[in-house]
């Protein structure tokens, strides 16, 4: 018979926990700590979508021995004192966000982060949680659009981490807050408070994580969500379509991904007479390898290159106020019925 995990009965502490989920990141920027990292999230058959056995082989014969090198180096490139930016940032995040729900909720209600690949694991960040208390669990994956490639995945891992324990606790779990008014606020406060500063490009893109084009084909949401959420924020702005380009960043591999593609979007648009562009990254809750290197170094690089003039990144929400508050209202939303965040309380805010 199996064995499942019990925990002792813990001193009193918060009975509502709320984890925010990351992707993850490597422990360090060299390429052993980035070949683990790698081997554990291409490992995850909702990321890569192929038989089995032909992507065994195609990871460890070639992913595995070509890849870490190159990606330790542009992990060095961002890689801060304090270590990894996502991993810094998203541990900011939930330490603000605690501070926060503890104002509305004092003492009832804890927040930590984990990461669906490496360090902190769900599964060390849940069972750290039981022994404080835990009854109650919100599961809040930061990946604004759903995709099977990423909350399916947290979902996926939640399950495994649950199946163990002899007492699981109550659970929700949000699959998405791509069109939340709150969040598209503070998107929109981002870029307005960009523009006070730098002034405006003439063309804002707007640069999502990538997919291959058969997952929408076979189902997948992510790219209408995508699209939700650029018409949401545009409408916000009250700028013109013209203004607005939706690309998708990072792709891999030969077969085609959603598309246009920010590199190739990005070096044409010089030629169209483009001389000054934003781009803002709002599938990212945190500033990572993906909005760091790839697009506030490489594009810059390639659009200045190409005849460009001036390129602003914009931020992702990191840990501001804005993400704070909305968080903070989206969870307070989803524990409605909870006793910890019962009719009673009241918002000084």
């Amino acid at each position: 018979m199996p064995r499942y995990l019990a925990f002792p009965a813990p001193e009193k502490g918060p009975s509502l926990a709320v984890v925010l989920v990351n992707l993850g990141t490597p422990d360090a920027p060299d390429a052993a700590s980035v070949r683990r990292y790698l081997s554990d999230f291409l490992s995850d058959p909702r990321v890569v979508e192929q038989p089995r056995w032909l992507w065994w082989l195609i990871l460890h014969g070639f992913v595995l021995r070509v890849r870490p090198a190159r990606s330790a180096r542009a992990y060095q490139s961002i890689w801060t004192a304090d270590g990894s930016p996502l991993q810094v940032g998203t541990c900011q995040l939930a330490s603000r966000l605690d501070a926060r729900l503890q104002e509305l909720a004092p003492g009832r209600v804890r927040v930590l982060h984990a990461m669906r690949y490496g360090a902190p694991s769900l599964a060390d960040t849940l069972a750290r949680l039981a022994g404080e208390g835990m009854q109650r669990l919100l599961v809040v994956p930061l990946f604004p659009q759903f995709s099977a490639t990423t909350t399916a995945s947290v979902l996926d891992a939640l399950g495994r981490v649950l199946a163990r324990w002899r007492r699981p606790p109550e659970l929700r779990f949000v699959s998405d807050y791509h069109a939340d008014e709150m969040h598209i606020d503070a998107l929109a406060r981002s870029v307005q408070a960009h523009w006070q500063t730098h002034g405006r490009g003439e063309r804002l893109l707007l640069s999502f994580h990538g997919i291959p084009q058969r997952y929408v084909e076979n189902g997948d949401p992510y790219l209408d969500q995508c699209r939700a959420t650029a018409a949401a924020l545009q409408a916000r702005l009250g700028i013109e379509d013209q203004q607005v380009i939706v690309c998708f960043q990072s792709r891999v591999g030969r077969e085609p991904w959603l598309q246009p593609y920010f590199d190739a979007t990005l070096d044409a648009l010089p030629a169209q007479g483009v001389r000054s562009v934003d781009v803002l990254s709002p599938g990212f809750a945190v500033d990572c390898l993906e909005t760091l290197e790839e697009i506030a170094m490489r594009g810059r690089d390639s659009f200045l290159k190409a005849g460009g003039e001036k390129f602003h990144f914009i931020a992702c929400l990191n840990d501001s106020d804005d993400q704070v508050q909305a968080l903070a209202s989206l969870i307070r939303r989803q524990c409605a019925g909870w006793p910890e965040f019962s009719a009673r309380l009241v918002d000084p805010a």
